[in-house]
Formats: C-alpha cells, structure tokens, sequence
C-alpha cells in the first residue's frame, strides 16, 4: 500500500462544489490502494479577505502574532469543510492544524521557516484507515509555542514536509494547471507542457518567477529526495509533470527547458561610490538587515577612484531600499546619487542541457538584439541565463526566445 500527499490550492476548493469535487478525488486515491494525507489552502480569496480585514482595524498588519493567528483561519475553514466532505460520503477523515499535525517552526511571524515535522497524530490516523487533512501555510514555534505562518504559498511547503516526514511514496501538488509548462501560456500559447523536469531546473524556474510552485517547497523536495508532481486539480486525465532527479540524454531533447520571467523587480542604483573593499557590505548591509531580498547585483568602474553599483530587489520593496540608502548609506560612504527603477522586468531561460552545450548565452543575447531589446544587467548560473529588459519589451522577449530555443516544437 502506497502512502501519498495530496496538496489542493486555493482555487481547488474555493467553493462548495469543488470542495465536493476533492473529496471525490482523495476517496478515489485511497479506494487504488493508498493511504491519503491531504493539505489544503484557504477557499479562494479567503486570505486576501482576511489581510483586507485586518487593514480596516489596524496598519499593524505584517509580520506580527495576531495576524499570523487570524490567517491561518483560512486554511482551518478548509480543512473541516472537507473533513466533513469526505464523512458525509461515508468514510472518515480526521482534520489538523498545522501544530496539531506537527509542523514545527521558528519564531518568525509571517515567514517562518519549518524546523522540524512531527507526524504522530497524521500517522496514527492514515494506520487507523482514516483519510488525514492538513491545514497548509501553518506551524507552531518552537520557542514561543504560538501560531505562525509560512508565507504565501506556504501550503506546497507544508505538503513536501509532511511527505518527507512520512517518507510517502510521493507528493502530488494539485493546483489550476495541468504540470509545468515551457513558460506561460498566457504568453505563449504555443507553450508546451514538459511531462518531466529536473529539480534543479525547477528550482530555478520558481526563484526565477514561475508560480506554480513555491520555491522553498521545491527546495525542501529537493533536501530531502521527496518525489513531487504537479497535476490539475480540474482534469481527470494526464500524469502531470514529474519533478525528477534523473537528467534526460536523449540527444533530442531541447538545450533549454524553460523561459521564466519576473514583473515584480525593480533595479536600485548607488553611483559614485568610493572603489575601496568593503564597500559592498555597507551597501548591502542595511539592506539586508532591513530583511530586502537581492537578487541581480552588477559592479561597474566609474570615475577615478569610484564604482557604480546596481543590484534589484522586489518591486514592493523599492521605496524601503531607496529610503535605506539615502538615509543611511549615501552620506556614509560619500555615493554621489542613488536612484531607483521599477519599470524593468527579468526574462531567465533554464536547462541542464546548458552543461554540455555552448554558444546559449550568444543565443540569447542575438535573439533579443534581433528584436531591438536592450539588455541592463545580466546574471548566469550553471544552467540558467537571467536578464533585465525593459517591462515594455517583456512578452516580446519571452516570444522570442521560446521561438529561438525551439521549445515551440
């Protein structure tokens, strides 16, 4: 008998019906012969609403013990619902909370990190014959004991760490696509969907901006060698796209397996700083200490003796950066101006293929030229190449390289 988790987002269970529409499923997979866990998200827009909830009492809405406790109520809601989905069709499930179900966190409301799983009371339950639903997006810290949360798209963590924790045959991650596809299709019809894709390529296109998977639900798979699948939560057919280890050599396979793009960077830029080691950690510093995520960071000789440095963050961190640099690093170090952009976008193209094959990034930057994009900042890793265009030319670009990759094939 195999032991899998099923994790069912948002949409899969934003009403009624679809909720009548998974538990028909997860009785479907314990009636092949499997032991089910389940971990589902909030209905819908629930935590949106909730987040709207909370601004309307208060601007202390990030981050904090009280609001960590009022949006994990979404995902409880769902968690019953189905329980008593699922019982009403004569056979049981027994519903937990991320702390009941053993998720252990730090302290860190709003973006706590997962320290420990402790499935007990989940395996007592799945050995009992009984189907388990988990709330996802939950802990309990380890220190304080109070509620936390693990930030969007927290449930896919939640469901890779449970099946790691119960060494479950494998982890299917239901969502409103069918698998991973070559890019978006919104962007390119023409995209193709991959049935397998490895877990380095993955993690790359989550961090690079693909939203079908959370990025550390993909590295905590990873961690952990916990084989994970993407499939629709809306069409009976399909196997999905299988999240591998093992790397294709089949010599026809394409260089490149995907064009992932981010809308949500924004470049930030201190110029004329004194050229003198150090001089990126008290940029940088302040920064991070801020908790700002960078991503893209470029260095440039300016005028005798001075550099110009470049680095993006989040969009929606923009104004923090900004205001950090003038207040508390521009005069410091004696930068000449800071200046911030937030109409740019960052194109990636990714494959392990990239290892054994040469000419990728001339590929891809001829492409671009051919179409009149101007490349601001560049940044390569073993198997992928990121750039930052203008937002203007982004669907463009992504088009483009799709075509020139030959992953319209």
């Amino acid at each position: 008998m195999s032991l899998i988790v099923q994790k069912f987002g948002g949409s899969s269970v934003s009403d009624a019906e679809k909720l009548k529409h998974v538990a028909a499923r997860v009785l479907a997979a314990q009636a092949a012969g499997n032991k089910v866990v389940v971990v589902v998200s909030a209905m819908g827009d629930t935590t949106d609403e909730l987040i709207d909830l909370a601004s309307s009492v208060t601007t202390n809405i990030n981050g904090n013990r009280e609001m960590d406790i009022l949006l994990t109520a979404g995902e409880r809601i769902s968690m019953a619902l189905l329980a008593m989905a699922i019982n009403n069709l004569g056979f049981e499930a027994r519903s937990f909370t991320g702390s009941q179900a053993g998720v252990i966190t730090n302290s860190v409301h709003g973006k706590a990190r997962i320290i420990d799983v402790t499935p007990g009371r989940i395996r007592e339950a799945i050995d009992e014959g009984a189907i388990a639903i988990v709330a996802g997006f939950q802990g309990i810290s380890q220190d304080t004991k109070d509620i936390t949360t693990l930030g969007r798209g927290g449930s896919d963590t939640t469901g890779v760490a449970l099946a790691a924790a119960l060494k479950a045959d494998e982890c299917q991650i239901y969502t409103d696509v069918d698998g991973i596809y070559t890019t978006d299709p919104r962007v390119v019809p023409e995209a193709k969907k991959l049935d397998s894709i490895t877990f380095e390529e993955m993690l790359e296109m989550a961090s690079l901006g693909s939203k079908v998977l959370q990025i550390r639900s993909v590295e905590f798979a990873g961690k952990y060698k916990v084989k994970l699948r993407v499939l629709s939560s809306f069409e009976e057919e399909g196997d999905g796209t299988l999240i591998t280890f093992e790397e294709k050599n089949n010599m026809e396979d394409p260089i490149i397996s995907g064009i992932a793009f981010n809308r949500d960077e924004a470049k930030v830029s201190i110029l004329g700083v004194p050229d003198k080691p150090g001089i990126a950690y008290q940029i940088l510093g302040p920064i991070a200490d801020a908790n700002i995520d960078v991503d893209m960071i470029i260095q440039n000789v300016g005028a005798v003796g001075t550099t110009d440095f470049t680095f993006t963050v989040n969009r929606i961190d923009l104004s923090k950066a900004l205001g950090i640099l003038n207040e508390k690093v521009k005069g410091h170090v004696g930068a000449r101006e800071v200046n911030g952009n937030d109409k740019i976008a960052k194109v990636s193209i990714v494959g392990v293929g990239m290892r054994s094959h040469v000419g990728v990034a001339s590929q891809m930057f001829r492409t671009l030229s051919e179409e009149g994009i101007n490349i601001d900042m560049i940044s390569t890793s073993e198997i992928k190449i990121s750039v930052l265009i203008d937002e203007k030319y982004l669907e463009l670009a992504v088009r483009a390289l799709h075509k020139a990759f030959g992953l319209d094939a």
